[in-house]
């Protein structure tokens, strides 16, 4: 066992983005075994813009939970890759809307059974006594209710 695996909750961050990395590494190496050339990072706005195919950058950031420079850092990757377009808003010509390209849905076409199969992989890997996608979920509500920030100036008042 390592100093931050020591640490307990000290390093729930590190810990969390340690998980991330992992099936990040492992999520890129099933779609190269499939001979699928994608980054697990674009994944969240691929999967949004075929379940909804034409958002604004706003609605793509809320969408994902990003911030906007790093929706905008990620549409810029997707662009790059041909994978996504954009084309202004007839009604608000400030507003950009995207949408998946022809090569995108390809793309998408081609990774469906593959997200089949990330699915049954993580429902494996998640299924125990204290399942990981409902702790996710108790941890993401306590955050709407009250920032980590806000938690830890309380506890410092309390010092």
């Amino acid at each position: 066992m390592n100093v931050i695996d020591e640490s307990g909750i000290l390093a729930i961050a590190t810990r969390l983005q340690r998980l991330s990395d992992q099936i990040r590494k492992d999520g890129f190496q099933v779609y190269k075994a499939h001979g699928i050339d994608f980054e697990p990072k674009w994944f969240p706005v691929i999967y949004t813009l075929f379940h909804k195919p034409v958002l604004s950058v706003v609605e793509i950031a809320n969408e994902i939970g990003y911030t906007h420079p790093s929706t905008i850092s990620l549409l810029k990757e997707l662009e790059k890759e041909k994978l996504i377009r954009s084309k202004k808003d007839k009604i608000d010509e400030r507003k950009r809307l995207l949408q998946l390209t022809e090569k995108g849905q390809i793309l998408v076409g081609q990774m469906q059974p593959v997200w089949d199969v990330l699915k049954m992989a993580t429902a494996e890997m998640i299924d125990t006594e204290n399942n990981l996608m409902r702790a996710i979920e108790e941890v993401e509500s306590q955050l709407k209710e009250k920032s980590f920030f806000d938690r830890a100036a309380a506890q410092m008042k309390r010092v």
